[in-house]
Formats: structure tokens, C-alpha cells, sequence
């Protein structure tokens, strides 16, 4: 039907040019930004999944950080024991040389000298160590009423949460109180000096004599040797913890992956697909234009016919 009022034709061809505009413009965005979806009406339920893992993926980012940092501080810890096991072995051998009769008093006075300097350094080593400014291996209690003894007090010497992945519940706690104990008490027992709870000995009065008889040098040989097996076992302690800890960090690395490969797989465009959409509405464009253009020319079919 002719009409000066109504084309049909050219309502149709300018809907399928809104229509293709549409897609057109929403094919542009994607190719520009490389999401898919960039807003919730691209693709509802795949913003939701989307969203989900990525908050996922972030967490279990910060838990890898967690690992790494806390495998330092163990490895800080162990470093710090590995030299009290020098020190230790040192001084069994000052023992072991001092039991023999065969040293002189003033050999022996010699390595009194030197046991007592390797005794205050195992004092200075378990007050000062640290990681990040906080204690490691400070026999203080952590639930002294005193504030500055409970400040004091080493990260070790009490039970160790870690938080090892996104959820709350992904957790890994441990506890080298006891270790940590055994080996003070040991240390105690072996230099003849017990520690405080601020880490310090209790003074040089009850300390190891190995420039006198050879009974107090034979004393503490037995009593180095125990120490060095206490120190020894916190050191297996933290090993393990430390080997624990690497799995959470390589398993976490891999859970992290795939999940960022997922949230890519819903959010990602296809940039092959997207400009092969775009080309085609391009020419759809096109070609609703120049059909719009024609279809505006048939009300001058109505004037032919009025001649």
C-alpha cells in the first residue's frame, strides 16, 4: 500500500539499522576493552561465576604471599640455630680439650675465657633475633602480665597460624613452644647458666668451670651433646614446617592458575569471533543505510500517480 503517512518499509529498515547499530557498538566495546562482558547485561550469570573466581584468585594470591613470608621467618629461625649449633659444637670442643689432662691451668683458663664470650653469644642470639622487627626466639612469656616481658616475646615461643588460603578455614597452625622450651632448658643445662624470660642468663656466678677439675669439664660435655640434640630437634621442627609450607605455595600456584584460566574463558573475547561480528554488522550497516534511502524515495511513487 502507498501512503504519504506511513512507510512500512522504511520503519523496518531503520529497526534493523538500530538493531545492527546495536550489535555493532556492543562488538566495538569488546574488541576495545578484550572483555566480553563489561556489564551485566552482556552476560548476567557469567558475571556472577566471573566475579566469584577472580575474588578467589586474588585471595589465594595474597595466601601465596603468606607462604613466602612465613617460609622466611622459619628460615630466619633456622639460620639463627644453625650458628647456636656452631657455637655449641665449639664449646663441646673447649670441653672435650679442657677434660684432657694433658692442658695446662692456664690452657684451660684460655678456653674458660673463650666459653664464657660463646655463652653470652648464645644469650645475644636468642634475645635479638628477629624477622620484621618482631622476636623469633626470646624465651619470654607471651602471657606475662608485664607488658615489656610479653612484647619480648618470641614468635616461636607459642602456637603459629597460618593463613594459607582465601577461605577463613584454610588455615595451618603449629606450635615450637615445647621445642623451643627444650632447647632453652638445654642451653641452660650445658653453659651452667639458665635463661630469664627475656632471653638473658642469669649471670656468669653458676656458669660451666672447665679451669678446675676435670669433672666440670666432663659435665659439660654430656650436657653440650643434649643441647645440640634439642637444637637440633627444633631445627627438624622447622624443616618440616618450612617443606609444608612449599607444598601450600606449589598447590596454591596451581589452583590459582586454572582459576585465572577459567575467569578468562567467561570474561576474555574472542577476538577472532568478535571481528567477524563486527565486519558483518559493518556491512549490514551499510547496506540498511543504502536500503533506507530507498525505501524513503517510494512516497514519490504517490506524486507519480496524481499526474
Amino acid at each position: 500500500m502507498l501512503s504519504l503517512h506511513t512507510n512500512n518499509a522504511a520503519l523496518s529498515a531503520q529497526n534493523s539499522i538500530t538493531r545492527t547499530q546495536t550489535s555493532l557498538s556492543t562488538s566495538m566495546t569488546r574488541l576495545s576493552t578484550g572483555y566480553r562482558i563489561n556489564s551485566s547485561s552482556d552476560d548476567a550469570a557469567g558475571l556472577q561465576i566471573a566475579t566469584r573466581l577472580k575474588t578467589q584468585s586474588s585471595g589465594m594470591s595474597v595466601a601465596m604471599q603468606n607462604t613466602q613470608n612465613s617460609t622466611s621467618m622459619l628460615q630466619t629461625a633456622d639460620g639463627a640455630l644453625d650458628e647456636v649449633n656452631n657455637i655449641l659444637t665449639r664449646m663441646k670442643d673447649l670441653a672435650t680439650q679442657a677434660a684432657d689432662g694433658s692442658s695446662s691451668d692456664a690452657d684451660k683458663t684460655a678456653m674458660q675465657s673463650e666459653y664464657d664470650s660463646l655463652t653470652d653469644e648464645l644469650s645475644n642470639i636468642f634475645s635479638n633475633t628477629s624477622f620484621g622487627g618482631t622476636h623469633l626466639l626470646n624465651t619470654s612469656d607471651p602471657a606475662s602480665t608485664t607488658p615489656a616481658v610479653a612484647k619480648a616475646a618470641g614468635k616461636l615461643n607459642g602456637s603459629i597460624t597460618f593463613q594459607i588460603g582465601a577461605d577463613s578455614s584454610e588455615t595451618m597452625s603449629t606450635d615450637f613452644s615445647g621445642s623451643l622450651s627444650a632447647v632453652a632448658t638445654a642451653i641452660g643445662l650445658a653453659t651452667g647458666t639458665q635463661f630469664k624470660g627475656d632471653g638473658t642468663a642469669s649471670g656468669p656466678s653458676t656458669a660451666t668451670t672447665l679451669s678446675g677439675t676435670a669433672t666440670g669439664a666432663s659435665t659439660a660435655i654430656g650436657n653440650l651433646s643434649a643441647a645440640i640434640d634439642a637444637v637440633s630437634g627444633l631445627r627438624s621442627k622447622l624443616g618440616a614446617t618450612e617443606n609444608r609450607l612449599s607444598h601450600v605455595y606449589n598447590n596454591l600456584s596451581n589452583i590459582s592458575s586454572n582459576t585465572q584460566a577459567a575467569t578468562g574463558r567467561i570474561m576474555d573475547v574472542d577476538f577472532a569471533t568478535e571481528s567477524s561480528s563486527m565486519t558483518s554488522n559493518q556491512m549490514l550497516m551499510q547496506a540498511g543505510t543504502a536500503m533506507l534511502k530507498q525505501t524513503n524515495s517510494m512516497s514519490s511513487m504517490v506524486m507519480s500517480l496524481l499526474q
